[in-house]
């Protein structure tokens, strides 16, 4: 990528930070914060402690929207056969693991329980676990080890690539190739003088404030839109 393209969008990053649409998107910082004061993968009742995690006082968009109800079907999938649901989060939030292979095992488990929960409940009208497309497993991710992953955006990820004239734009989902470019930005933001101290004015009490890549992927959805 071309470098000198890439300061020209965190200049633009930096005007969005400072105009009155700054605040916007920041119920993924509160929602980060929620989901680390509750995430406990030995909980007893897995279904209620996923619940609890993915929890907004303020909208459910990131889990939630028509047609796309990722949430709703994981704690189906995880009341139906708790343990398996247990053995893929685990084998997803396992870090030894190649982060693709991880992702792949983990869509082929929820259409493994898709099937079984189809079975045992055969009036549900349930035909997707809304997992495939990646967005809420980097979700999961970008909530548990927020210095490591950023939420999934793969269209606009494909924009940014191509607006700082990287080669090889890719045409098929490499979830290896956004996570390693998302923690590249996230050094060259570091590196921008100022701009990080932007955006940590803008958090509340109820945001999460440590280390995350959620700036970067603010800046994308800022820039690539």
């Amino acid at each position: 990528m071309q470098l000198s393209k890439l300061r020209e969008l965190f200049q633009d990053y930096r005007r969005h930070l400072q105009s009155g649409r700054r605040h916007e998107r920041l119920h993924y910082w509160a929602s980060l914060q929620h989901f680390q004061d509750h995430w406990d993968l030995q909980a007893d009742e897995l279904p209620a402690m996923l619940d609890t995690s993915f929890q907004n006082p303020t909208t459910r968009r990131l889990w939630k929207r028509e047609g796309w109800e990722p949430k709703r079907m994981l704690l189906e999938l995880a009341g139906h056969e708790p343990g398996l649901m247990r053995q893929a989060l685990r084998d997803l939030l396992n870090e030894e693991k190649a982060l693709d292979g991880r992702a792949t095992r983990f869509v082929f488990y929820m259409d493994e329980l898709l099937q079984t929960y189809r079975k045992a409940h055969p009036r549900s009208i349930d035909a997707s676990h809304y997992l495939d497309d990646y967005e809420f497993i980097f979700l999961l991710l970008a909530f548990r080890y927020p210095a490591h992953y950023a939420p999934y955006d793969f269209s606009r990820f494909r924009r940014l690539l191509t607006m700082v004239l990287a080669p090889n734009i890719p045409l098929t989902h490499d979830v290896e190739r956004y996570a390693k470019v998302m923690r590249t930005l996230y050094k060259l933001m570091e590196k921008e003088e100022g701009l990080l101290a932007l955006h940590r004015q803008r958090l509340l009490p109820e945001h999460y404030a440590g280390e995350t890549l959620l700036p970067v992927f603010d800046f994308l959805q800022v820039v690539a839109n």
